[in-house]
């Protein structure tokens, strides 16, 4: 009940003329940067980080939350467009709609129902994991207020752990970019003993390497470099499409057959959002692949099934609500987007977690009530601006790319008006694409960047306090079992590789010919 009373205060807020028109131009904003292909959500919210800035210094931190949060939201249902028209996925999570969103589009003729039953799929999953957000984030704040540092530093080294073992394809690339991430963060002044580090006598790095200049150079430049030279853009298979009234009864009537595979999808996306490192794209396979193990027409996935389309969109949305979970209860980011928004927080003054619902409530539940708001309003848009948003992929890449760059450095020299900023954000761009071609991951890179110092000061507390005892972190039940958790993770690759051989092994030998 206190829940329901402090969402209704959030509403409030969310609600107030300001914050709506904020929120309402961050959806549009994040409706484009969807359709582009090789921008983003967290693209999108990195390039547009420092605009956030101005906007928290002239309203307030809950404005500028709002206003990124909007274009995370838009961008979610935007990459639909692209996918389904275009046959080109806008994001990354929209791969899991060309299996079924362009066949019904293209072979069935029905782009319109394609298109209403993404919408619609994706704002009913959205609506369910908002409110197990709304009744579960204070939940787990309260039960993180009574953590010391052995268990904070646990939680640090498990949402590292699940980046590693769950969400990568190259497990070792993964602990390398953490590595990597671990070794910025460090740059720069010692937090406890004041030392300069790894600064090798320039003044200019003893305040360290910034993350946000950092995530705007590989999300801003490097990813939209390679995303847009390896995108085969064209408008030779594209489909004229807009969602009608009769397209949305038929989606409707869909929906009522599959709300149950629907409702739970949204909830399953929600739970897997929260765990650290994952969000949308992970989110929408594993619903994908539900919905065509729960099917009894398997046969259909891939020729314009409709659960096909409902099933991913609706786990996509939840698992990206799911994200803000870890982030506003525990302050660790559930995905490179929770990690870009962090790293807003961290300049608008606001430490993200346990005693972020109790030192600015305001902010968190106008925060909460604003994701029940944006949703709807994208909603709506989509389901009236198909036909112009997808003119927006008529742009040319050679007038596109270039701008995102522009709009890249000149963000990151107005964060601190600071050339060492656009040195760090190029540099980043570069490191970016190349790591991008070697396919390395960015979103261990960027979580690590963002937790470095926390996880580092939180580990030398305990061990501090401790006498420098290591058995400090088995002593605490918390800490043991999220560290016995993260070395299950670590070492779960390696456990499905040996079943792997195992079952290959034990196999009967084929048939001789």
């Amino acid at each position: 009940m206190d829940a329901f009373g402090s969402l209704l205060g959030g509403f409030g807020t969310a609600l107030q003329p300001t914050n709506l028109v904020f929120l309402l131009a961050g959806v549009l904003l994040g409706l484009i940067i969807g359709v582009l292909p090789g921008l983003g959500g967290t693209s999108g919210v990195a390039i547009l980080l420092p605009i956030s800035v101005f906007i928290a210094r002239d309203n307030s931190a809950t404005t500028a939350i709002i206003f990124l949060a909007g274009i995370y939201w838009g961008a979610l249902f935007g990459g639909v467009i692209t996918s389904i028209l275009f046959n080109i996925p806008g994001e990354p999570w929209a791969v899991a709609l060309l299996f079924d969103g362009y066949p019904l589009a293209r072979r069935r003729g029905k782009p319109g129902v394609a298109l209403a039953s993404s919408f619609v799929a994706s704002w009913v999953g959205a609506f369910f994991a908002t409110i197990l957000l709304t009744f579960l984030a204070k939940t787990i704040a309260d039960i993180a207020l009574q953590f010391g540092p052995a268990d904070l530093f646990a939680i640090f080294v498990l949402s590292f752990a699940t980046l590693i073992g769950l969400g990568a394809e190259s497990p070792i690339k993964a602990v390398m970019m953490v590595a990597f991430g671990l070794l910025l963060a460090a740059v720069g002044f010692d937090r406890i003993t004041g030392e300069p580090r790894l600064t090798f006598g320039q003044v200019e790095l003893l305040n360290g390497i910034g993350f946000v200049p950092v995530t705007i150079g590989l999300f801003g430049i490097g990813e939209v470099i390679a995303a847009n030279e390896e995108a085969a853009i064209g408008a030779a298979g594209a489909i004229a499409a807009k969602v009608g009234l009769k397209d949305l009864l038929e989606t409707l009537a869909a929906l009522k057959q599959r709300f149950l595979l629907v409702a739970a999808n949204g909830i399953i996306g929600f739970f897997f959002g929260s765990l650290p490192g994952h969000g949308a794209t992970a989110g929408s396979f594993l619903g994908y692949g539900l919905a065509r193990q729960w099917s009894k027409n398997k046969e259909e996935f891939g020729k314009g099934e409709i659960s096909g389309i409902m099933a991913p969109q609706a786990a996509a949305d939840a698992s990206a609500v799911g994200a803000m979970v870890p982030l506003l209860s525990l302050g660790v980011p559930g995905s490179p987007t929770g990690a870009v928004l962090m790293a807003g927080l961290f300049i608008w003054g606001l430490v993200p977690g346990p005693l972020l619902f109790i030192q600015h409530p305001e902010f968190v539940w106008g925060f909460i009530a604003s994701i029940y708001v944006g949703h709807f309003l994208t909603f709506l848009i989509t389901l009236t601006a198909v036909p112009l948003l997808a003119l927006i992929m008529r742009v040319p890449h050679g007038v596109l790319t270039p701008l995102i760059i522009i709009i890249s450095v000149i963000g990151s020299y107005t964060l601190n008006n600071s050339m060492l900023d656009v040195a760090i954000t190029i540099v980043a761009g570069v490191v970016g694409y190349w790591l991008r071609k070697m396919k390395y991951p960015l979103a261990p890179l960027v979580v690590a960047v963002v937790l470095g110092n926390a996880t580092e000061v939180e580990l030398r507390r305990a061990l501090i306090g401790s006498s420098g005892q290591w058995t400090v972190f088995f002593t605490s039940p918390a800490s043991a079992v999220f560290l016995a958790i993260a070395a299950l993770l670590l070492a779960w690759p390696f456990i499905g590789k040996a079943l792997q051989v195992r079952r290959v092994s034990a196999a009967p030998p084929a048939a001789a010919k």
